[in-house]
């Protein structure tokens, strides 16, 4: 599927946290993506930044989650970019890391932080098309508060008896039930080998290296199995 541009209608942008925010458009061309896809926000024919869609393919609109500190111009520039225009332009359907729908090998799906909203897409596209398939999905954060789609993941895994969701923290308040530390060891924690699985990464660069690093030497995950457009910069 080659890249395609079109138009979008900023339909709404909404603080989920200090700093992350989720920003819905609605396109105004037929949107053709696979799940796990990204896309550009074009500011200019020169400045195009790049954001994982966090959207079914089937939805009627597309969802981008942008996390933007203090200082963080990328991001902060195709937020105001979005913010000041009622339509915007995107380059959509990029990326290699997409669901393979073909496969009927369990999934394990694992984000740190805003990578959320990669596994997302494939997430919500999976409950849609294969309900019953068995998928885990792993989202690691700084605390609680950073896990900012709990409830909507605890409802989603509750309406479909082969899903699990298992969020990790790196630092837990006292009152966390739930996993702590970093989220690729949680995965290596709780199964034994990963070579029967499909695995699908985001998150920091350094993250899905170690990760990918780990999967292979300890649990025997297979490297034609996993996924992750991090794996064409490192």
């Amino acid at each position: 599927m080659s890249a395609k541009l079109i138009s979008a209608e900023v339909v709404s942008i909404e603080a989920v946290t200090d700093y992350v925010k989720i920003v819905k458009l609605k396109p105004l061309q037929v949107a053709h993506f696979l799940a796990g896809q990204y896309l550009h926000v074009v500011l200019n024919e020169n400045d195009k930044r790049v954001f994982s869609i966090a959207s079914s393919p089937n939805s009627e609109f597309i969802e981008l989650h942008i996390g933007a500190g203090p200082g963080d111009d990328y991001p902060q520039g195709a937020l105001d970019h979005m913010a000041n225009n009622k339509v915007v332009e995107l380059e959509i359907g990029l990326g290699h890391a997409h669901l393979n729908s073909a496969s009927e090998r369990p999934i394990v799906l694992m984000a740190g932080g805003t990578g959320f909203s990669y596994v997302k897409s494939i997430a919500d596209y999976l409950a849609e098309t294969k309900p019953n398939h068995h998928v885990i999905l792993y989202w690691g954060a700084k605390d609680q508060n950073a896990l900012y789609a709990d409830e909507y993941l605890q409802a989603w895994a509750k309406q479909h008896a082969h899903f699990q969701y298992i969020p990790v923290v790196e630092n837990s308040e006292d009152d966390w039930q739930g996993k702590t530390g970093y989220v690729h060891h949680a995965v290596m924690e709780d199964i034994m080998s990963l070579e029967p699985y499909d695995i699908y990464l985001a998150g920091p660069f350094k993250m899905a290296g170690i990760a990918r690093e780990d999967f292979i030497a300890q649990k025997g995950a297979l490297k034609e199995h996993m996924y992750a457009d991090a794996f064409a910069f490192i």
